[in-house]
């Protein structure tokens, strides 16, 4: 388990933002994050942080952003956060998770009942940021 930072994506980065909860790293049409060891991940602790955030960066409310949750620490989720998420009239283009034991994708399963799309599961970052890109490529060839 690589933190995204030691990858070969890292210079790809178009924004790092910093929280003492996690680490998010803005791509071209992607987000990734990766919640640090122990936290209980809430909407109004963190993720409303991290959403005006990153809305404020890329000037979307998400509808154009695939989000990929990069597991790479053991934490917990609060998941009647993503009600407050698409009550606040956010979207995402698509969710992915990037697991590297059963229960982090074990978690899913439980997301998965607030999330009104599909979570796509992958097990490893690679995989995951190439599915990310052909989603953003998906939209920029449709547009042209």
């Amino acid at each position: 388990m690589t933190n995204l930072r030691e990858t070969k994506f890292y210079g790809d980065v178009l924004k790092e933002i910093n929280y003492p909860f996690a680490d998010i790293y803005i791509f071209e049409g992607f987000v990734v994050s990766e919640i640090k060891e122990g936290v209980v991940f809430s909407w109004e602790d963190h993720a409303k942080r991290i959403v005006t955030d990153v809305v404020e960066y890329t000037k979307n409310n998400g509808s154009e952003i695939v989000y990929l949750s990069h597991r790479v620490n053991s934490y917990s989720l609060k998941p009647l956060g993503w009600l407050h998420f698409f009550n606040d009239s956010f979207n995402l283009k698509g969710y992915g998770v990037i697991g590297y034991n059963s229960f982090s994708f074990l978690n899913t399963v439980v997301e998965n009942l607030f999330f009104s799309k599909k979570i796509r599961r992958f097990g490893d970052i690679e995989t995951a940021i190439q599915w990310a890109k052909s989603r953003v490529l998906v939209d920029i060839n449709i547009n042209e």
